[in-house]
């Protein structure tokens, strides 16, 4: 079953899921865009007041669909599209999004997710959530814009960790940096979500979209200054490398990468 991306409306609460079964929620291409779709209408609906973002089946967002990085990634043309236009494009309609984002964060999330995460205003994890970015063993780096907003609201120390180490690190971790405001027990992860959606609805809504777009402008402006041209440029000419085929073919091969 190919992956979507569902927004479901109820009153002044929206629910964003990302689906992909048997992926665990991995972000296949189509989900980028129809992520962005959905941001989109979020932010033109003016009666909403919250949304939810989550996964399904006891995952976030495990990243990428690597069974589809064959079919582009291994030319620099088209990986700077994905990265830039239809990557960059939905982060940036969630970052633009004025409606407060809840994110409802169990099992993995990685990469994508992890990206995705850092676009929620409040982030809310159960104990076995853990987050990563291990694409070194994929044989690829994280795209400038990409990298940018993670090192702005995960903190550039841990991204150092995630990606020079390929480690993975637990809720309770990024709970002591900063990353998440809260972790509870599994179980009790959506009552915790629900509650606090609860609460953001019941506050003002315009004075919520004033505050969101006040702290872009005083707060958060880290995460989406202009990048240098020269660096953007040559950002994605890795595309035909030999380590990156190698990492995403022996992923898709299921053996280790041979670096």
């Amino acid at each position: 079953m190919t992956g979507q991306v569902r927004l479901a409306i109820q009153g002044a609460v929206g629910r964003l899921t990302l689906s992909h079964p048997g992926k665990l929620d991995a972000m296949s291409r189509a989900m980028w865009r129809e992520l962005r779709e959905a941001f989109l209408r979020i932010q033109a609906d003016a009666q909403l007041r919250c949304v939810i973002v989550s996964g399904e089946n006891g995952s976030f967002c495990a990243g990428g669909d690597i069974a589809e990085y064959p079919s582009f990634r291994f030319d620099s043309a088209s990986l700077r599209r994905f990265h830039e236009e239809e990557v960059w494009g939905a982060l940036a309609a969630m970052l633009a999004c004025d409606v407060p984002v809840l994110a409802h964060i169990d099992g993995a999330c990685m990469g994508a997710g992890l990206e995705i995460a850092c676009c929620c205003d409040i982030r809310i994890a159960g104990t076995g959530a853990r987050f990563g970015a291990p694409i070194g063993r994929l044989g690829f780096p994280m795209a400038p814009r990409e990298l940018q907003l993670v090192a702005a609201k995960a903190g550039e120390a841990t991204l150092r960790e995630l990606l020079l180490e390929g480690v993975q690190l637990d809720a309770r971790e990024l709970k002591a940096r900063g990353f998440l405001q809260r972790v509870v027990a599994n179980e009790a992860l959506a009552q915790e979500v629900e509650a606090s959606a609860a609460r953001i609805a019941r506050l003002a809504p315009q004075a919520a979209r004033m505050n969101k777009q006040l702290l872009r402008q005083l707060a958060g402006g880290a995460a989406e200054a202009p990048l240098p041209q020269e660096l953007l440029a040559k950002a994605y000419d890795y595309a035909a490398s030999a380590e990156h085929r190698e990492g995403i073919s022996a992923f898709l091969e299921k053996r280790p990468p041979r670096f």
